[in-house]
């Protein structure tokens, strides 16, 4: 993969050709037209598409099937620019990992595919390649979430433009569950749904938020505000795009079981609406100034479950009580998301019955039963309903004002009798119908009819505010800057908005007050340097702009160069070093009995597992060592460990021996051995990755080393337990691991340059 480089982030591919978009996308961005499917609920992101001359049956021995290909997924695709492109997972035991495939939308030739390794995460095998993607028809590039933090925009060839490993550089959760939010794109922001623990006072505590990022460059432009109550640590509710009140607004579902409506160009809090005990998995649907959400867990009010709401758009702050303008008791729409058309709201509850209610009243219409499990989104085109059960069965439905009709379905099974699971929507786009399965990818349609690529017209004026409007809201890009010390140079940007979220003016960097906390910074000509000579280690912190009573902020984080040390001793008591992450509220410093500070992990609300990030993504060819020391409470032992390039070398405290792997819930290439070990005595373990080359100087093996010895023993000579990785991984944080039902304790961390010939930190 192409690695540049670049003065806001330590990863960014095709710099000058991303450059040369400034200008067009200061005049045109993303409105798709009639022929693409852009956004995983379609053009209007609504669940609706404009395409005529569909097709009414199908069958898979070949009755309008144009193609088909073997491909895993559980994502809609997307269709921009004559291609179609799916998230999904491909490989066996070491060789699994997640991909990114796009196809011709007119042959099914495939014409890229991009491979990516699943690292520290408790997502299991099935339920990876969960997001769907979102697509740029100016740019062509293309945007995806894996399940384990990777955020990638990837261009027409599938080359990466720039990346972010949101876990590591910003403290993304990556729950068991596997939901993975799907993006948006609008105007010249891609926008992301993070629920993250990352640094400092603001970022820093647990929180549910979104973040947007320039789809060209990567930069992060606005960090929304966090909502702390979570209540779940992953769902799957997809931002949508809507203008109500003269404000252009991003409106989800999140892990708090509240909708949220932000500023799209800004991420200013305008207006939440408490809805679910739970988190919120289904996609709000917009009529209008309507804004209709449901779900499918316990109410607020009553003793029910499910419920689909219509929310009026247009309110300020916490509307729950004012806003609401009809309910639904007991409809449990929690996983699939709706579609509007025409006056009418079509709802599939969990239980596959298809339910249209009036948009204005939520009045019921009609019921009619498809199936069992509903969880995938239902569309409606050329005068049909086309969705997807999760036990292998496709279906099109007529629908009518009385009632609706079964007029086709499919089922489709894997090789060996068993349903093939499909969890997408379909797409729609150039007179043809695509949706991925468990047992590959389709394409349906006419096939008498002639293939044409109809791209629409996505052109847009930029929308200013008027004359003389007052600035409400300064912007300082990059929002969030992760940087190693080889690369600290930093522009930023400054953008004044008023109210509405409109775009006043650019501002000069020299208008602003410039205030730092928590990293040493110094300027010049223009550019922010980390002043790495007056600290060691990982620092977080802040800088702020000020400019008349407006502030904007960025959250700043850095590694300085190695070797560092951190024993905890000048850490206050319940806090955590400055610029770790990835602790949230399982880990704080404490002082033991003996007066030694030391850093403990504990169990909190969740899974009992931590995984403390005490550098950047960017590095590689270092060394990790610390002192630890694991508990024991009945029958219950602490896990402790350490963490070198995404790698994972565990003493394990039930099972009473040594693992070294990349994937908890999988055990990708993982090795064990025999160990016993004590709770309550410290040991000091010691991680080390080195890689091979193929003739092309390509890192074709890992080989991750480790040793324990008792503290204050001699330390090993050798390195006492070896594995390899046949697709390395070649770069991540150091830190720290901890499986945690109990306590477990660490003390005299060090990172230092691995010296073997060759690398380079």
């Amino acid at each position: 993969m192409q690695r540049v480089e670049s003065a806001f982030h330590p990863r960014h591919g095709s710099r000058l050709r991303s450059c040369a978009l400034v200008a067009l996308l200061a005049l045109c961005a993303t409105a798709a037209g009639a022929g693409e499917w852009t956004h995983w609920r379609g053009p209007h992101q609504t669940g609706v598409s404009p395409e005529t001359g569909l097709i009414d049956s199908w069958s898979k021995d070949g009755n309008n099937l144009i193609w088909r290909d073997d491909f895993v997924g559980r994502s809609t695709p997307i269709v921009v620019d004559g291609r179609v492109c799916a998230i999904g997972r491909v490989g066996e035991d070491i060789t699994r990992q997640e991909t990114v495939v796009c196809w011709d939308a007119g042959t099914g030739e495939r014409l890229w595919e991009r491979r990516f390794n699943i690292v520290s995460t408790a997502v299991p095998w099935n339920r990876v390649g969960w997001a769907s993607m979102a697509a740029d028809p100016v740019t062509g590039f293309i945007y995806a979430q894996a399940v384990d933090g990777r955020f990638v925009a990837l261009n027409e060839k599938g080359e990466t433009e720039w990346e972010w490993l949101l876990g590591e550089e910003v403290g993304r959760f990556s729950g068991y569950g596997g939901r993975t939010n799907t993006p948006v794109v609008d105007e010249n922001l891609v926008i992301a749904h993070v629920i993250n623990s990352g640094w400092g006072k603001d970022f820093g505590p647990a929180g549910d938020r979104y973040f947007g990022f320039d789809k060209v460059t990567g930069a992060v432009v606005w960090v929304s505000d966090r909502n702390d109550s979570l209540k779940d640590l992953n769902t799957y509710s997809a931002p949508v795009i809507a203008e109500i009140g003269g404000q252009r607004l991003m409106i989800a579902g999140g892990a708090d079981g509240w909708i949220r409506a932000v500023q799209a160009r800004t991420g200013k809090d305008v207006w939440k609406f408490q809805l679910s005990k739970r988190g919120i998995n289904a996609s709000v649907v917009v009529d209008g100034d309507l804004v209709i959400a449901g779900h499918s867990e316990e109410n607020l009010d009553e003793g029910t479950m499910g419920r689909v709401v219509a929310i009026d758009g247009t309110g300020t702050g916490d509307v729950t009580q004012t806003h609401e303008k009809w309910r639904v008791n007991e409809l449990s729409a929690g996983y699939a998301s709706m579609m509007v058309h025409e006056g009418i709201v079509y709802a599939t509850d969990n239980s596959a019955n298809l339910v249209a209610l009036d948009v204005k009243t939520g009045q019921q219409k009609w019921m009619h039963n498809f199936g069992t499990v509903g969880k995938g989104s239902p569309v409606w085109a050329d005068g049909k309903i086309y969705v997807t059960e999760v036990n292998g069965n496709f279906h099109i439905i007529k629908p009518g004002a009385e009632g609706a009709e079964g007029i086709d379905d499919e089922h489709l099974e894997m090789p060996y009798g068993r349903y093939a699971e499909v969890y997408a929507s379909p797409a729609i786009a150039y007179g043809r119908i695509y949706f991925s399965t468990e047992e590959g990818m389709y394409c349906l349609g006419d096939k008498s009819k002639e293939f044409k690529v109809d791209r629409g017209d996505f052109q847009w004026e930029a929308e200013k505010a008027p004359e003389g409007a007052k600035p409400a809201h300064l912007q300082v890009i990059p929002a969030v800057v992760s940087a190693k010390a080889a690369n600290s140079r930093v522009e930023f940007k400054l953008k004044l908005y008023d109210a509405q979220g409109r775009f006043i003016r650019d501002a000069k960097n020299d208008e602003a007050e410039w205030t730092a906390k928590g990293v040493p910074v110094r300027w010049e000509d223009g550019f922010m340097y980390f002043d790495h000579e007056k600290f060691s280690g990982t620092r977080g912190g802040t800088l702020t702009a000020t400019i008349g009573d407006l502030n904007g902020v960025s959250h700043l984080r850095t590694t300085g160069p190695l070797p560092f040390t951190e024993d905890f001793s000048n850490v206050e008591d319940g806090k955590v070093p400055s610029g770790w992450m990835g602790i949230g509220p399982k880990g704080q410093v404490v002082t033991l009995e003996d007066g030694n500070k030391v850093l403990e992990l504990h169990k909190a609300r969740g899974a009992p597992r931590a995984r403390p990030n005490m550098g950047v993504a960017s590095m590689t060819n270092y060394i990790v060592q610390a002192d630890v020391m694991g508990t024991q409470k009945g029958r219950r032992r602490s896990d402790v460990g350490l963490r070198n390039n995404n790698y994972t070398f565990d003493m394990q405290g039930n099972h009473q021996r040594l693992q070294i792997r990349s994937w908890d819930s999988e055990l990708r290439m993982m090795k064990q051995t025999d160990f016993a070990w004590e709770p309550d005595i410290w040991y000091t373990m010691k991680l080390a990755v080195e890689y091979k080359f193929n003739d092309k100087k390509e890192p074709n093996l890992a080989i991750v080393q480790g040793k324990v010895w008792k503290r204050g023993e001699d330390e090993p000579a050798e390195w006492t337990f070896t594995a390899e990785d046949p697709l390395p991984i070649l770069n991540g944080s150091p830190g720290l691991y901890g499986y945690v039902p109990v306590n477990s304790y660490y003390d005299n961390v060090k990172v230092e340059v691995n010296a073997h010939e060759g690398h380079e930190h």
